[in-house]
Formats: structure tokens, C-alpha cells, sequence
């Protein structure tokens, strides 16, 4: 369908204008990504109408007790301060998006009548997640929110979060909806059937060939949105790639969750993680996350605008910016270094492997072996530590193993409708929402990133920067000390055996040789 065409009045960004009185409805608010796209709304859309934040009772906490706490987030901090009264467009929706109907009520719905736009975020993200809870949460919450929208009388358009990974197998993405790996109806009888035992015996050859219950189930989740279509309403599928902290907004380097890139920055920032397996060449495609919510708002706004016939897709990637592991890695040695983390356990430093022995053995080596015997010496100490460091040790090594799959292969997403999304930004729009990749300093990012994981993720105070760097230069002393003793005693082991110290003297003695020729040579020619 050709594009309508917008005439942007030269004083007034279209994307503030067409949310101004929108009721707008969101699922997994208090996500990552969820808190930072309803900062954006509200700091870019002054006129906004309510944001209806799905939500369900949580650890004894009532949606309305959430919807406090989230209002106290500091990812709100710059908001508060500019106009806190944008804060009361929040309400919070109690649901549940592993229940029917979202366990809503015909008067619980009715409160909805007024949405115009959802935003489906929510999904679990654990990517062992069991084959049973991943289907339920990332592929039905789906076709239960899609019924509940087709009964909304406002609905202008329905994006749907997915992941640019969920066709991981192939490495060239287009944008557009693939096959699904299985039939829904089969994924939905398995799941619904087999016992946990059988599930978790058959789960690898059964989403094969995705390589989790993540990317298998939110490829399915693409097909419910597929077969959806646009029943009455416009519906769209955003994918991101891998989720980094902020390029600017709310603030550089803010950061909440503790997966992926960021698990990185704090198991090296610690010296608890001293292997991390990737393909140093290949690129890393990571995203900023205002990066990837501003393109989300743009979405909505074209979907909307446009009302496509078919189900687009967005493929949301910094292909054309690329950054590699390897200057992650390098970058990460850097700033960790200029920017420690409080009362690291080590000095940070590590290698970068990319085949799978050699990095299970550096892992006993460097890792395990040494948090074991850590953990022996506090026990007989008597020293009490927030988690066991077996338990950290294991979930070290589970976390590599998660990020292998995508840090030892490489993909090009194909971004044709971000970038024609892009290009029909007015100026006004482009000055407040970036979807430019190459606006992105990597080494500035990662800077921020650094400093972002300490202030915000850990909640490190700036002023403690100073103690932080002496404690860091005593682990190097000791880092060191360690690192000579260890080769100094392998020396002397290996120098037992008659053989090694054979090989030594005959080594030694032919370097000799080599530099008295060369020495009388030089003085000859002289």
C-alpha cells in the first residue's frame, strides 16, 4: 500500500501531535524496555492521554502497589523534576496475560474502550525458559490480547515486540513473517499435553532448528500476529536485536537488567568472569534501547497512519554502524579499568574464546576451580557472602552458554521499512526521535555503558570512585603476585622432568649461538 502523505507543518513534529489524546494501552510496563517506552510517551508527548499499564499481582504486591513503585523508578527521576503531574496519566489494568481473557472482567475491559494504540511488550525472556510456560507466556498471551483488542471500538493499531532473533537459524532476515517452525496447533498440543519430564526429554529435536524455547516461541508468536492480520485494525511486528543501555534518554548509559552485554559488564567488572566466549570479528548487534523505543513510537504512528493491508515487519539493527565483540571486549577492559566497580573480587581480566573446549576448560581453570576454593576459605572463615559463589560460578557459566549462539555468529538484518520509516521523519520529529544508527559513538557508548552498569544497575555512587580505583590497584598487586607464583611453580615443576629441562638447555644454548654469530658479524661488517 502506497504511504498517505503527510504535509508536517515547519514549526510542529507529526509523532507528539498524533499521540496528543491518545489513550494508549501497554504490556510489560515495568520491563526493560517497558519503563524506558513510557518515559518516552510522556516526555515527548506532552498531550498524551492515559497510558494503561497492564499488570498482575507480583510477590504480594497489588497492580496499584506496582504501579507506585514503578512510578518511583529512577528511569522518572528527569520527568519528576521537569513536570511530575504527566506521572498521574498512568493507570495501572489488573491482568494477566497467562490467564483467559487476561483475567479480565466484561467491566475490567470496559475501562479499555477508550485505547487506541497497544504496545505488547510483555514475554519472558529466559531462554531455558520450560517449553510449557514459554509458549503460554510469549505465543497465547498473544492471541488473548489480540481477542481482547478486537473488542475495542478506538484501536488504531497493535505492535507487537518480538526479537529480530526469532529466525536465528537463518542468517540473512528479511522483514517479513517466516513460517512457523511447527504448526501452531502442534506447539499448542504438545505443550498442552506431554508431561514436564517428556517435554524437557523431546524440547532440543522439537524447536529444532531455533536454538531456546525464546526465539522458537516468539516465532510462533509472529505467525498468531500473521494469522490475526488486519482484522479491523492495523497490526505491525517490531523486532529489535540485543538491547543495550541508553544512547541518551532518559540518561546515556541507563541500564536495569542484568542480561546479556550487561551481565558481561558486571561478571568482568567483579573479576568473576574471566572466559567469555564469542567470534571477536563477528559483529555485535547491539541497540541502544531509546534508540530502539523511539522506533517503536515511530512504528505505531505509521502503522496507524497507513493502515497497511498486510502485517508489516521491522527489523530494527545497527548493521549499518557495526561494532565487533572484539571492541566490546577491548572497550570493557578500558572503562573497567577507568571506571572499577565497588569491592571487585578480582582484578578484571579475561580472555575471549571462541571454541567451545577450550573455553569449558579455561572456565574450570580460571573460574570455577578458583570461586570453589574461595568458597571452602570463607565457609572456614566464617564469612558470610550475599550468594554462594558456587551458585555465581554456575550462573557464570549457564550465561555464556546462553550468549554462545549469538556471540559466535554473525547476521544482516535486512532494515528497508526502519529506514523508509526514517526517511519520511520530519526534521522536528528526527531532532527528537533517533532511529540513525550512525549517530552512535561506539566508544562513547561504551564508556556510558560502563559508568551506566555502576550508577544505575548497581546503584554505585560516583563519590565512591576513588575507593573503588585503590581497591582495584591492590587486586592488580595481588592479580600479579598470583600469576607469578602460579608460572614460577609450573617452571619449577616442569623443570623436574628430564626431558623439559633437556629441551631448556639445548634451547638456551642454540639462542646463545645464534647471538654470538650475529654479534661477530656485525663487528666484521664494521
Amino acid at each position: 500500500m502506497v504511504p498517505r502523505p503527510i504535509s508536517p507543518s515547519p514549526a510542529e513534529p507529526l509523532l507528539p501531535r498524533f499521540y496528543a489524546g491518545k489513550s494508549i494501552l501497554i504490556t510489560g510496563a515495568t520491563g526493560f524496555m517497558g519503563k524506558v517506552l513510557v518515559e518516552r510517551i510522556l516526555t515527548t508527548c506532552p498531550e498524551v492521554g492515559r497510558l494503561h499499564l497492564l499488570m498482575r499481582d507480583k510477590k504480594g504486591h497489588s497492580p496499584q502497589k506496582r504501579l507506585a513503585q514503578l512510578k518511583q523508578s529512577q528511569v522518572f527521576d528527569g520527568l519528576r523534576a521537569r513536570n511530575h503531574r504527566q506521572l498521574d496519566k498512568l493507570f495501572a489494568i489488573s491482568g494477566d496475560v497467562s490467564k483467559p481473557h487476561l483475567g479480565m472482567d466484561a467491566e475490567a475491559i470496559s475501562q479499555l474502550r477508550e485505547v487506541s494504540i497497544v504496545f505488547h511488550s510483555a514475554a519472558t525472556l529466559k531462554f531455558d525458559e520450560p517449553l510449557r510456560v514459554a509458549v503460554d507466556q510469549n505465543v497465547r498471551s498473544v492471541q488473548r490480547l489480540l481477542e481482547i483488542c478486537d473488542k475495542l471500538p478506538n484501536m488504531e493499531a497493535f505492535i507487537h515486540v518480538s526479537t529480530a532473533y526469532s529466525n536465528a537459524e537463518l542468517t540473512y532476515v528479511e522483514e517479513r513473517v517466516y513460517p512457523p517452525p511447527v504448526p501452531l496447533e502442534q506447539a499448542f498440543n504438545v505443550a498442552d499435553i506431554l508431561p514436564e519430564e517428556l517435554l524437557a526429554k523431546i524440547n532440543t529435536e522439537f524447536i529444532s532448528p531455533k536454538p531456546n524455547t525464546y526465539t522458537f516461541t516468539k516465532a510462533l508468536a509472529e505467525n498468531v500476529v500473521q494469522e490475526h492480520g488486519n482484522k479491523g485494525y492495523p497490526v505491525a511486528i517490531f523486532r529489535p536485536t540485543i538491547v543495550i543501555s541508553s544512547l541518551r534518554h532518559p540518561y546515556p548509559g541507563w541500564i536495569e537488567n542484568l542480561n546479556g552485554p550487561s551481565g558481561v559488564v558486571v561478571g568482568a567488572g567483579k573479576g568473576l568472569l574471566h572466559v567469555f566466549c564469542c567470534k571477536e570479528s563477528a559483529r555485535a548487534d547491539m541497540l541502544p534501547v531509546d534508540m530502539a523505543i523511539d522506533t517503536l513510537l515511530a512504528v505505531a504512528w505509521e502503522t496507524a497512519v497507513d493502515r497497511p493491508q498486510q502485517v508489516r515487519v521491522y527489523n530494527c539493527s545497527t548493521y549499518e554502524n557495526p561494532t565487533t565483540w572484539c571492541d566490546f571486549k577491548v572497550a570493557l577492559r578500558k572503562n573497567l579499568r577507568g571506571h572499577p566497580l565497588d569491592n571487585t573480587f578480582w582484578y578484571p581480566s579475561g580472555l575471549a574464546v571462541e571454541n567451545k573446549v577450550t573455553q569449558k576448560t579455561l572456565e574450570t581453570i580460571l573460574q570455577t576451580a578458583p570461586l570453589h576454593i574461595a568458597e571452602y576459605i570463607t565457609k572456614l572463615l566464617g564469612i558470610k557472602t550475599r550468594m554462594s559463589l558456587i551458585t555465581v560460578s554456575q550462573r557464570l557459566i549457564a550465561m555464556n552458554e546462553v550468549l554462545r549462539f549469538f556471540s559466535v555468529r554473525e547476521w544482516h538484518f535486512a532494515t528497508d521499512n526502519v529506514r523508509k520509516l526514517q526517511a519520511r521523519l520530519s526534521p522536528q520529529d528526527a531532532a527528537i526521535y533517533n532511529l540513525d544508527p550512525h549517530t552512535i559513538n561506539w566508544d562513547e557508548h561504551y564508556e556510558n555503558f560502563v559508568i551506566g552498569t555502576r550508577r544505575y544497575l548497581l546503584q554505585e555512587k560516583d563519590q565512591d570512585i576513588g575507593e573503588a580505583k585503590k581497591h582495584l590497584r591492590k587486586m592488580y598487586y595481588v592479580h600479579q603476585g598470583v600469576l607469578f607464583f602460579v608460572v614460577t611453580l609450573l617452571c619449577r615443576l616442569a623443570l623436574q622432568n628430564q626431558y623439559i629441562r633437556t629441551f631448556v638447555y639445548r634451547t638456551f644454548r642454540m639462542l646463545l649461538t645464534i647471538l654470538s654469530t650475529a654479534y661477530m658479524r656485525i663487528r666484521q661488517s664494521s
